[in-house]
C-alpha cells in the first residue's frame, strides 16, 4: 500500500476495510450449513479430547502424588523403626553399664570390708600377742 498524504484517501481506505470486513462476516455460513456443523463437530470432538486428556492427566499427577506420599510414609516408618531400635539398643547398654557399675560398686564394697576385716584381724592378733606378752 502506498502512503497517502490526503485525509479522503485514508478515510476512503478505512472505509472500504470495514465493508470487507463486514462482507466477510455476511459470507459466514449459517448454523445450519452442513460444513458449519461438520467444522462445529471436529471443534468439539477436539476440545472433548482436550478434556479427556487433562482428566488422564490430572489422574497420573494425583497417582504420582499418592504414590509419593505413600513412599514418603514408607521412609517415615522405617525412620520410625530404626530411631525406636536405636533408643531401645541405647536403653539396654545403659541398663548394662548400670549394671557394670553396681557390680564394681559392689566388688569395691567387698574389697573395703575384706580389707577392714583383716586389718581388724591383724589389730586383734596384736593385741593378743601384746596381752600374752604382757
Amino acid at each position: 500500500m502506498k502512503y497517502r498524504d490526503n485525509f479522503v484517501d485514508r478515510r476512503q481506505d478505512a472505509l472500504a476495510a470495514k465493508a470487507a470486513l463486514l462482507e466477510k462476516f455476511k459470507q459466514r455460513p449459517d448454523e445450519s450449513d452442513p460444513e458449519y456443523q461438520a467444522r462445529m463437530a471436529e471443534r468439539r470432538a477436539i476440545a472433548e479430547a482436550r478434556a479427556e486428556r487433562e482428566k488422564e492427566k490430572e489422574a497420573r499427577r494425583q497417582a504420582k502424588l499418592a504414590e509419593e506420599a505413600r513412599l514418603k510414609a514408607e521412609r517415615e516408618a522405617q525412620r520410625e523403626a530404626e530411631r525406636l531400635a536405636r533408643e531401645e539398643e541405647e536403653r539396654r547398654a545403659a541398663e548394662l553399664r548400670a549394671q557394670e557399675e553396681e557390680a564394681r560398686r559392689a566388688e569395691e564394697l567387698a574389697e573395703d570390708v575384706a580389707r577392714k576385716a583383716r586389718r581388724d584381724a591383724r589389730y586383734a592378733a596384736r593385741k593378743a600377742r601384746v596381752r600374752k606378752i604382757g
